[in-house]
């Protein structure tokens, strides 16, 4: 019991130094969109991730602006990103998507900001627990902590995959859809020239008789 409590304990201090947010937004054509986050300690790092669903050619520019408008990442035509960079400055960050390119198709972007602090928390002790001990038990659950985050990934990105071939699909079945009502119309207008062509000769060819 008190292994596993530890084991709680850690967790739950390694979960309480990173915030994070994670949003679905549709991006419209022409549009322009920012969100905020706020960075109290220099020296943090912020993780930012994003990925075109469904839309267009599943491609957006992006900027990250930082305190006094210091461009941090930026990127035009960009299908997804995954980044990792340290917050020089304390303040306020700009991370914005723009759709100005697009004059009719309107985008749905994946997105999160993690904001983590570098240092790690302090560990909760155990009665009898050796200093070795300890140090194996922490690394053990850093470890455990990056393969949960590469899973993470790995679900995002398989995700984001399935979202853009139904994407895809759904886009094929329209085209199919319009073409076949488009060679439906094609059919019926030329059998109906036909039948008035084929008329029009006979009738000529009654009035040269009498």
């Amino acid at each position: 019991m008190r292994f596993a409590a530890l084991v709680i304990g850690i967790l739950a201090a390694l979960v309480s130094s990173v915030t994070a947010t994670a949003l679905t937004y549709r991006l419209e054509a022409n549009e322009k969109a920012c969100f905020y986050n706020y960075v109290d300690e220099r020296n943090t790092k912020v993780a930012f991730y994003f990925a075109v669903q469904s839309g267009g050619s599943f491609d957006v520019d992006y900027s990250v602006v930082g305190p006094g408008d210091k461009v941090v990442l930026d990127g035009t035509k960009e299908r997804q990103g995954d980044f990792v960079f340290t917050a020089q400055s304390v303040g306020e960050y700009r991370f914005c998507f723009n759709n100005e390119m697009s004059t009719f198709a309107e985008k749905l972007v994946d997105f999160e900001i993690a904001i983590e602090n570098e240092e790690r928390a302090q560990l909760p002790s155990r009665q009898g627990a050796t200093p070795e001990q300890a140090s194996a038990l922490e690394e053990s659950i850093f470890k455990l902590s990056a393969q949960l985050s590469t899973i993470s990934r790995n679900q995002k990105y398989f995700r984001t995959r399935e979202n853009r071939n139904f994407s895809t699909v759904r886009s094929t079945e329209r085209r199919i859809f319009n073409f076949s009502v488009i060679e439906g119309l094609m059919m019926v207008s030329m059998a109906g020239l036909q039948v008035f062509v084929v008329r029009f000769f006979f009738q000529g060819a009654r009035k040269g008789y009498v």
